[in-house]
């Protein structure tokens, strides 16, 4: 369960995103909707003060109270609960000379295959041309 830090009972307008700033206070920022430009800059909303501290989450509840939260992942329960690391001792196993895996004997043939060549390209001699240029011409 959230506890209240702060009672401000900021009353929430739509378009606005309300949030605790850098320095404890409630500012609020516009939301940015489709197709229009967001002006750029904060409002402040209400001076509370608030020190926050690590592992907490901090918002702004339904009446506009400041709560926080017991986070479920932080950063300072993970540093706790690791223990230093052991240098490991490096124990050298016995690796077996490996072997090349047995082939199986086929019968091949001792006489090589040719290799199929592809046969050249026709082409067209100069006379040709002409000739038939020449006759599409009278």
């Amino acid at each position: 369960m959230a506890s209240v830090v702060a009672k401000t009972g900021i009353r929430r307008e739509q378009g606005w995103l309300y949030f605790l700033d850098k320095q404890g206070d409630v500012s609020r920022v516009r939301m940015q909707r489709s197709g229009q430009r967001v002006p750029k800059g904060r409002q402040k909303v209400a001076k509370c003060g608030v020190d926050r501290e690590d592992g907490w989450l901090y918002f702004i509840d339904k009446k506009g109270n400041v709560c926080k939260v017991k986070m479920k992942r932080s950063t300072r329960r993970k540093t706790a609960a690791r223990k230093p690391a052991r240098r490991k001792t490096t124990t050298r196993r016995k690796t077996a000379a490996r072997r090349k895996p047995a082939r199986k004997k086929t019968a091949r043939k001792t006489a090589a295959r040719p290799t199929a060549r592809k046969k050249p390209a026709r082409r067209r001699t100069t006379a040709r041309r002409k000739t038939t240029t020449r006759r599409a011409r009278r």
